[in-house]
């Protein structure tokens, strides 16, 4: 299946060339950056120790994506998401969870619009 070209690094002054938006290094640069300047400060309390343990045992007990499993794909996981946001009361419970790919990860945060604009679905009026 023929690829993307690569494209340069998105940060200031890096020639590498990537298949992301980043480079190997200054994705994890981004991605500390993040963490301490935009993401919100109550979140990082949810996603303690205790919640890496239930996501790897979740992950390991469902390695397929199940939305793409749903439509006869299989592709592994690798996010777990909570179906009911902890923000807006939803709980570490295996039923709040669901084994997703990256692509249906995102997809599903572009519908409920919480990450890149500024709509936010009701989870109390499902």
């Amino acid at each position: 299946m023929p690829r993307r070209p690569k494209r340069p690094c998105s940060f200031p002054g890096c020639p590498k060339l990537t298949d992301g938006r980043f480079c190997e290094e200054h994705a994890k640069a981004e991605a500390r950056r993040y963490e301490k300047y935009q993401r919100d400060p109550e979140a990082r309390k949810r996603y303690g120790k205790a919640w890496t343990v239930i996501r790897k045992a979740y992950a390991a007990e469902h390695p397929f994506c199940e939305v793409c499993l749903s439509q006869g794909r299989y592709t592994p996981t690798e996010a777990v998401h909570h179906i009911k946001p902890l923000s807006q009361g939803g709980t570490h419970d295996i039923s709040n969870l669901k084994a997703v790919c990256k692509a249906c990860h995102a997809r599903i945060h572009g519908e409920i619009g919480d990450r890149w604009s500024r709509k936010v679905k009701d989870y109390d009026h499902k």
